[in-house]
């Protein structure tokens, strides 16, 4: 059978259909639709006639995972999609590495988009924002999809390289592990905010720069928030929406 490869500027308009994932959910089968939009320019290179019909059929069942973790399942349906168009048999079918992966990729993205990358950079660009610059919404925005931009490229193009071996990649970049050094440091981080929005407060009203201390058991309740399961980006919320209050009573 004649070997078919994607050419470069295909994987990059189905680069530009994950950015169209979520656009098509339904409560029945959620993302399926979306998949399957993200698929078909590559689905439509591979096959045709009845081949073309079966593949269509596969890729309309039901599919969730995170957003920015689609991309690698992308890339390594496409890989398998490749071998089963040449005619080679894979150890784990199509439908059965979607099934296998959707869950754990979700919980992946969900912790370290959602819960770490996110609250992070809303904290830096907190910094910014109570100085009155106007950089603020742009560094929140750089700090937050320069991740999400690169799980994205480099997801589809290291899933169609390796196929079922991007797995392994994603286990060594230990994605779990790296949310929670995010959310310790932006505990940290908010730490420090309170502390500078302390200390400058209290040399704005001329007084003395030790009664900042007073402020410690509020850095200590974030910290206990947190260890609780609280958010820190809910944490990050309440504490600007306190401050822009008190800012507009003094």
């Amino acid at each position: 059978m004649e070997e078919r490869v994607l050419p470069r500027k295909l994987l990059g308009l189905i680069l530009l259909r994950t950015f169209f994932l979520q656009a098509s959910w339904n409560f029945e089968k959620l993302q399926n639709l979306g998949f399957f939009y993200v698929l078909a320019p590559a689905l439509r290179f591979f096959y045709t006639g009845d081949d073309l019909s079966a593949a269509c059929r596969r890729h309309l069942e039901y599919f969730n995972t995170h957003p920015y973790m689609a991309s690698p399942v992308v890339g390594s349906v496409l890989a398998l999609e490749e071998k089963n168009c040449r005619g080679e048999k894979s150890y784990l079918g199509i439908q059965e590495f979607k099934r296998m992966v959707m869950a754990p990729y979700a919980a992946m993205g969900d912790a370290f988009f959602w819960g770490g990358v996110r609250p992070a950079a809303a904290g830096v660009s907190l910094f910014f924002a109570i100085r009155g610059s106007y950089w603020a919404p742009v560094i929140f925005l750089v700090l937050y999809n320069v991740p999400h931009l690169y799980f994205r490229t480099v997801g589809l193009f290291q899933g169609y390289a390796r196929g079922l071996k991007v797995v392994e990649l994603l286990q060594r970049r230990r994605l779990p592990d790296m949310a929670i050094r995010i959310k310790e440091g932006t505990v940290v981080l908010l730490g420090g905010l309170c502390a500078y929005l302390t200390f400058f407060t209290l040399r704005e009203e001329s007084v003395p720069a030790g009664w900042g201390f007073a402020a410690a058991p509020a850095a200590l309740l974030v910290g206990r928030l947190v260890h609780r399961g609280i958010s820190p980006l809910l944490q990050v919320f309440i504490a600007a929406t306190l401050l822009l209050t008190l800012n507009r009573i003094f």
